[in-house]
């Protein structure tokens, strides 16, 4: 295989078996590579052809294949890789890992691996939480497996809800960023748990970012000029919400102050409603202390000193003049605290020109850790899909290229979680 990292990706038998196409697409983008093993049951949700084409080889799915078995084929899959994914992960697979079971070649190379494994459960929520799965699930983790998810929500059978969906792509795409990244030289570095421990609880140790308090600010902020009108800036919110979304799968508490968004709030994540960039600093300060705090918000620089108390009529006359006073600076009011300032301190910045001697100017002026900066100037960034960042320290720029947001912030969660365990070490 070509890429300098590659997985093994076992796809189970599960309707979520579809969001795992979406996986394979998106680990070619970051130049992962991926093997497939398809089983019988997941046949029933996908096929090998469509699987095999994403993937760009051919897909398996027979143990005893006269061809593939010819020089023991899986044991040379299970070992021929940097990580095992089994995604879907149902609670039959579940089952079979906890207990040894090797009767399908999906089994037998999990039997047969000396890679780490990571999984993505997904099933009915009542086989969830029942004993079994439970049991099996304690089990799993005694065994050092990986877990992202699942999450909470509604399932494709009408009228059930619940615990057991399977996490979303980019969650399953930041947990296997992060696994990757647990290798060292000359050894191995324990992962742990990425998700959420059966009954949905955070992972109290062993991700990532285990054991860190979080805090994101996400979206724009409103500052009133009249209970109708209002100024703000054009953020949707994607790309902080994405970041709070993957830092929840690298096993952190997450705090995310979310300004008007019409997004869902991420899974895993305590979110805090707010409108205007006061009520976001007030919000922000009760969230503290964390240990790494990721400002990603557009808050209005700006506001009006007297907001009308009712609605601004047009009738013809001069216009009210109005005038403006500075927001705080949340940014800056954090990361200059002298007391209770979060070990590593992120801001954004969006520029229209000049965007990295602009991003070096503002990290020094606002005293933050790290500058994540781009150029909204015509792209489409402020409420698209994509981004493209340059990563500015005192140290110099790291320039990524064009990326969705929710990789945009799965690599940059991955980042910060190795330069927070080098400045602990």
């Amino acid at each position: 295989m070509s890429a300098s990292r590659s997985v093994l990706l076992i796809i189970g038998g599960g309707i979520a078996a579809y969001k795992v196409l979406e996986v394979i697409r998106r680990l070619k983008d970051r130049g992962i590579a991926a093997r497939c093993i398809l089983t019988r049951a997941g046949e029933q949700f996908v096929t090998p052809l469509a699987v095999s084409s994403l993937a760009g080889e051919r897909c398996f799915t027979d143990l005893f294949s006269l061809t593939d078995e010819a020089d023991i084929g899986h044991i040379q899959l299970s070992r021929s890789t940097d990580l095992v994914v089994v995604a879907p992960a149902t609670a039959d697979l579940i089952a079979k890992m906890a207990n040894g079971h090797a009767d399908d070649l999906a089994s037998t190379a999990l039997l047969a691996t000396d890679k780490r494994v990571l999984i993505a459960p997904a099933m009915n929520p009542r086989m969830w939480q029942h004993p079994a799965t439970r049991r099996n699930m304690a089990q799993l983790e005694r065994d050092g497996i990986l877990v992202v998810g699942p999450n909470s929500g509604a399932m494709a059978e009408r009228g059930e809800n619940g615990p057991g969906r399977m996490a979303e792509p980019p969650e399953i795409l930041a947990a296997i960023e992060l696994a990757l990244a647990g290798d060292k030289p000359g050894g191995q570095r324990a992962i742990g748990f990425l998700g959420r421990l059966p009954g949905g609880n955070h992972a109290a140790a062993g991700g990532a970012l285990a054991g860190r308090h979080v805090l994101i600010t996400s979206g724009p902020t409103h500052e009133p000029i009249d209970p109708v009108r209002y100024i703000a800036n054009r953020s949707s919110g994607k790309q902080g919400h994405a970041i709070a979304a993957a830092a929840a799968a690298a096993g952190a508490r997450v705090t995310l102050v979310s300004g008007p968004v019409s997004l869902p709030d991420p899974a895993g994540v305590e979110t805090v409603h707010v409108e205007s960039a006061r009520e976001m600093l007030a919000a922000v300060e009760a969230a503290l202390p964390a240990d790494l705090a990721i400002f990603a918000a557009a808050v209005a620089d700006w506001r009006v000193a007297d907001a009308a108390p009712e609605k601004m009529k047009k009738d013809g006359g001069a216009l009210r003049p109005l005038s403006l006073v500075e927001n705080p600076d949340i940014l800056a009011t954090v990361a200059q605290r002298t007391g209770g300032r979060p070990g590593f301190v992120v801001g954004f910045a969006a520029e229209t020109q000049n965007v990295i001697d602009y991003a070096r100017a503002k990290l020094a002026r606002k005293g933050c850790d790290l500058i994540v900066a781009n150029d909204v100037g015509g792209t489409g960034v402020m409420g698209g899909d994509a981004n493209t960042v340059h990563l500015v320290t005192p140290d110099g720029v790291e320039t990524w290229p064009t990326l969705p947001k929710e990789e945009v912030a799965s690599r940059l969660v991955a980042h910060l979680a190795r330069q927070i365990a080098g400045k602990a070490e």
